[in-house]
């Protein structure tokens, strides 16, 4: 009993510590604040007269699976009309073409080679066929029988033996291929740790999807290295079919002698995909006294959005813990033009201290535009705040839908400031802010989070969270989608690197064996360097081992709606595709717009798996 009052009283100190740390002036603005008063702005109207969408190749995949056969897989398109079969071809060395399938693949988009040709250079596509009429054949993929089972599909070897810290994906050349923009070297700060005073300083690199070196552009002393300083994302934002890159910018002789960066202009830029070459640029948002002390001033963070429905739109935002400021641009005609600018001290209440370590856009009410989600508080498309259900700083959050017995989109939180009000993880409607359900405990220090389906016969998505051990607590949580507590605290998983990777709509994670009576764990898992970790199943087998490097994102960029694994070893990034024939086909995942403004958003911020607009699980009754 003694032994239980004084952990009782060690939870209660830190996380009162916890609280004071995160400034009592500020948990004033944690109130909700869902219907808040504001002077209305008018709608954005884009330059865009039709939604700009990327033009996406079949994104072929020809993957030897170890059994001595050959993977196949490509996109299903949404352009596709209803009833689109394929025809799967292969060429040896330029010969004349052979129809692999007997009848039309029509249940996937995905074929197994039965028999090829080992040490011979074959050519494998598809062409889609609409009523019994072939159409246009895909791109070409060449690959040798034996080339490729190495435990990853493709690789791109940078210019030097340094590893990436962020990557982006892109059409730079307008192929319809994803291209790649790292940010290297991996090494980075916080605000709130002690400055670099080596001089370093990051480099943006181009690479296309053949591995073909584009350019590198410095981002100079103007730009302290880490990830609060330099958010960069990469997107058509023109709609000529070529990625632009935007990224935080600053003049190159902007550093104190401590290594620091407290003055001088800050920009926006946006770079040609191609060639690096600035195209335009515009004032990032101000240093300003009211967003607190230095580590709070540098929280800097970008993205996308259609505003209007139609017209991509670049996002860009300063400040998390105290005052948040939000602007958002449109790019034309080689120019960089402001829609608006929000503050949350424009709201009434103030509206401050919401912020999230990433953002996320998704059209939550249903007008067709999409909204801004900045951690607990959501913006609406013309630059007003929508809601706020003021719980301060979440570390996760996830906009999805996670409970389809409810209409619309639903937001999983996971609160880092200690609530003593049972809010700390919660759901709630993401058109309105109102509380579906909450964990209904005290909490601590809600460090991570993650929804997916992992339990197939509960309906809906399951939910859980992790208290961080800096807050006093080792507590799990875990949740169905309706809010019924599921765990004891041995069968929460991890929440980190979930992906969809076997046949199902179950979704797996990374490095972990799963049992419903406790957590193996094969090493400690972390995004750091890892050699040798596994694909696993929860509650279920290991799938895939042997991958090594460093992850850095997960996103369905290649091949068909199953997600690729992309890794980072020294002097090299790897693509790992799954050869696991598929059960049904779906439309690219990357052709949803909440999930390709999550992918979109990985190469800022902090990284989290991306989830899609509609529900994407298993129906009970399969």
């Amino acid at each position: 009993m003694i032994g239980r009052i004084v952990h009782l009283l060690v939870l209660f100190c830190a996380a009162a510590s916890t609280a004071v740390a995160q400034d009592p002036a500020e948990r004033a603005y944690h109130v909700p604040a869902l219907n808040p008063k504001h002077r209305d702005k008018p709608k954005v109207a884009g330059w865009a007269e039709q939604r700009v969408e990327e033009r996406l190749n079949r994104g072929m995949v020809a993957m030897p699976n170890g059994d001595g056969k050959v993977y196949l897989g490509w996109r299903l398109l949404r352009s596709d009309a209803g009833g689109t079969v394929f025809n799967v071809y292969r060429s040896v060395e330029g010969g004349d073409p052979v129809r692999l399938n007997k009848e039309p693949v029509a249940a996937t988009t995905d074929f197994i080679d039965e028999h090829p040709l080992p040490e011979r250079e074959v050519a494998y596509w598809v062409r889609p066929v609409l009523e019994g009429k072939e159409l246009e054949p895909s791109e070409k993929v060449v690959r040798t029988a034996n080339a490729g089972h190495n435990g990853y599909y493709s690789s791109i070897v940078f210019r030097g033996s340094y590893r990436c810290q962020k990557i982006a994906v892109g059409d730079l050349d307008g192929d319809g291929a994803y291209d790649f923009v790292i940010k290297q070297p991996s090494q980075g700060i916080d605000p709130a740790g002690r400055p670099n005073t080596s001089g370093l300083t990051y480099k943006l690199e181009a690479y296309l999807s053949t591995g073909s070196f584009l350019w590198q552009k410095d981002l100079g002393a103007g730009i302290e290295p880490g990830i609060w300083y330099s958010p960069y994302v990469v997107f058509d934002f023109d709609g000529d079919g070529k990625a632009e890159v935007a990224v935080k910018t600053g003049p190159e002789d902007a550093r104190d002698p401590d290594g620091r960066v407290r003055k001088g202009p800050e920009w926006c830029s946006i770079l040609n995909g191609m060639t690096g070459e600035e195209l335009a640029r515009a004032d990032w948002l101000p240093r300003d006294p009211r967003l607190g002390d230095y580590n709070r001033t540098n929280r800097n963070q970008m993205g996308i959005a259609y505003l209007d429905g139609k017209t991509p739109c670049l996002i860009v935002a300063r400040g998390t813990y105290k005052l948040m400021m939000t602007d958002a641009y449109q790019y034309h005609n080689e120019k960089l033009e402001r829609l608006w600018h929000w503050e949350g001290d424009d709201e009434t209440p103030l509206i401050r201290s919401q912020g999230a370590h990433s953002m996320h856009s998704a059209d939550v009410d249903d007008d067709g535009r999409d909204e801004v989600i900045l951690g607990s508080c959501v913006l609406d498309d013309n630059g007003t705040c929508l809601w706020s259900v003021g719980l301060g700083h979440p570390d996760k959050c996830y906009v999805t839908d996670i409970d389809p017995a409810r209409p619309g989109l639903e937001i999983f939180y996971a609160v880092e400031p200690w609530h003593d009000d049972g809010k700390g993880v919660c759901l709630v409607e993401a058109k309105t802010g109102k509380t579906i359900w909450s964990i209904g405990q005290p909490t601590y220090h809600v460090g991570d989070a993650m929804v997916a389906d992992i339990d197939p016969s509960l309906p809906g998505l399951e939910c859980w969270a992790t208290e961080d051990p800096k807050g006093g607590s080792r507590d799990r949580y875990l949740f169905s989608a309706d809010g019924k507590r599921l765990d004891t605290r041995e069968d929460v998983p991890d929440c980190e690197n979930w992906m969809f990777w076997d046949a199902d709509l179950l979704r797996e994670t990374v490095g972990r064996e799963f049992g419903r009576s406790g957590i193996r764990r094969e090493r400690p898992m972390s995004t750091e360097f890892m050699r040798g970790f596994s694909i696993v199943k929860y509650g279920g087998p290991t799938l895939t081992t042997g991958i090594q490097g460093r992850i850095v994102m997960i996103a369905d960029i290649l091949g068909d709606w199953r997600e690729e694994l992309v890794t980072v070893l020294p002097g090299e990034l790897r693509v790992c595709t799954t050869t696991i024939p598929a059960s049904d086909r779906r439309v690219c995942l990357m052709q949803d717009p909440v999930y390709r403004a999550d992918a979109a958003h990985l190469s800022m911020g902090y990284p989290q798996s991306p989830v899609t607009s509609y529900y994407l699980g298993v129906s009970p009754d399969d």
